[in-house]
């Protein structure tokens, strides 16, 4: 750096000097814009993680009820419906029930595949006397119905295994056999298993809390032996998974995933990181969900899952499965629930002030909303039907949403959140406006993921456990 003459002194600034000076300045410039740049940048990330350690884990621009709002949802709820004026249903209406025709409009029947009990309501002897002195008799019955909920119960299957003999030469001696059991050497039935099955991995209930539910029947039923009985049930299992692995294999239309997680006990050190794949296929009601433990992200994994498939595959933007789609023939279809995620992620990395003012981060968000609003309209109509709708309602949402961040793009550092999220919009464009080309194709891929930790991936003890998931 050049040193400043003294006060006073009778200096003369030369050209030279001047020059070495302009480039001076423009210099300590550069390095202060670069300081404010990766300042900027830090604090971005650290408003990122403080949101996604304390901040609620929900992706909506509204504040979503969560676990804290267990015992206020009741109030909360009547207070909505009692602002804007609307009279809370009082009565419940199961699945598959009955549609009303537009003739007929009025409350729905209760689904008819649900059994009936009748319970009959009859005056006593006294109250059918009538004033005249006559008695009165039945000439019909008003009829109404309620919904009614009968509590599981535990109970003993006893199995009697009945000896026969022959009375003649008593030599002979039968004895019936007992059903094959699922597993053997254990006292669980196949109701008990499937029930412990569905509770953990459909109803996402964990095994203490499954333990706390027996405890309330008198039933001893510890999580150590409800986790021993979930590997046992791996290789008498196989057979099904194969089924349902040959299913999603010949679906046409696949969607996968893969989420990390930590092993401690394994051939790799307990902090590096393995991973779980998803597969998800099949139609609404009937959908087939399917995880796989490997230790490696390699795309030789995601070959091994998609050998023999064809038709459309769905993921993210992992450049793996770019290739597995090449080597498979498949179509390669993007996922706007990812591309929505990284916007979000630019929403938490703005001030708290600033999150609830209008944004470029804000407004991506609700273009992409809008998207999913169609296909929640849509979901229940024919293919024909929702083809239509998809190119007269989302066709022009998708044209406008590229031209919007395309511009956004250029007015964008691209080395912040809001800039990654608008480069990776961009460069997966061409996958995801492909959703668009079929019907059975969905925006969002909506694949299950494994419970993430506020400080990182799951954690599982070892391989063992891991292939136990179904």
């Amino acid at each position: 750096m050049l040193e400043s003459p003294e006060v006073g002194a009778d200096t003369a600034v030369t050209a030279d000097d001047r020059a070495a000076l302009l480039v001076e300045n423009s210099e300590l410039r550069a390095r202060v814009e670069a300081g404010k740049h990766r300042i900027h940048l830090l604090e971005e990330a650290l408003r990122v993680l403080k949101a996604s350690t304390y901040g609620p884990s929900r992706e909506r621009l509204s504040v979503a009820a969560g676990q804290v709002e267990l015992f206020n949802e009741i109030e909360a709820t009547l207070d909505i419906t009692d602002t804007v004026g609307i009279e809370p249903e009082l009565k419940a209406t199961p699945l598959r029930e009955e549609k009303l025709s537009a003739a007929k409009p009025g409350r729905a029947k209760l689904a008819s595949h649900l059994p009936r009990v009748e319970v009959r309501h009859e005056l006593t002897l006294a109250e059918r006397q009538c004033a005249c002195g006559g008695t009165l008799e039945e000439i019909g019955a008003d009829l109404s119905e309620q919904i009614d909920y009968v509590p599981a119960k535990v109970q003993v299957l006893r199995h009697v295994r009945v000896k026969y003999a022959c009375p003649g030469c008593e030599q002979c001696v039968k004895t019936a056999a007992l059903p094959e059991h699922i597993l053997p050497k254990t006292n669980a039935s196949p109701g008990l298993l499937a029930h412990l099955v569905t509770s953990k991995y459909v109803d996402s209930l964990p095994l203490y809390r499954l333990e706390g539910q027996f405890e309330r029947h008198n039933v001893r039923l510890p999580r150590a032996t409800q986790a021993a009985w979930m590997i046992s049930l791996t290789s008498p299992l196989q057979p099904l998974y194969n089924l349902m692995d040959e299913r999603v294999r010949a679906s046409g239309y696949v969607r996968i995933d893969e989420t990390r997680i930590q092993v401690l006990n394994s051939e790799k050190a307990p902090s590096a990181l393995h991973w779980m794949w998803v597969r998800v296929a099949g139609p609404k009601h009937q959908r087939i969900i399917l995880f796989d433990y490997d230790p490696s992200r390699g795309g030789e994994v995601a070959d091994g899952l998609i050998e023999g498939c064809s038709g459309y595959l769905q993921s993210d933007g992992y450049q793996a499965y770019e290739g597995v789609s090449q080597r498979a023939g498949l179509v390669h279809v993007g996922c706007f629930a990812h591309a929505r995620r990284r916007f979000f992620e630019a929403l938490k990395a703005l001030p708290n002030a600033q999150r609830k003012l209008a944004s470029t981060a804000q407004e991506a968000v609700r273009r992409i909303d809008a998207l999913y609003l169609i296909e929640r309209e849509i979901k229940d109509l024919d293919d024909e039907e929702r083809t239509r709708i998809r190119t007269e309602q989302a066709v022009p949402k998708l044209a406008s949403l590229h031209a919007w961040a395309s511009q956004m793009q250029h007015e964008t550092m691209p080395s912040g959140k809001l800039g990654e999220a608008l480069a990776y919009l961009i460069t997966q464009w061409p996958k995801l406006r492909s959703w668009c080309v079929t019907s059975k194709i969905h925006a969002s891929p909506s694949i299950p993921i494994l419970p993430r930790t506020r400080s990182g991936p799951s954690h599982l003890d070892g391989a063992t456990g891991c292939s136990a998931i179904p």
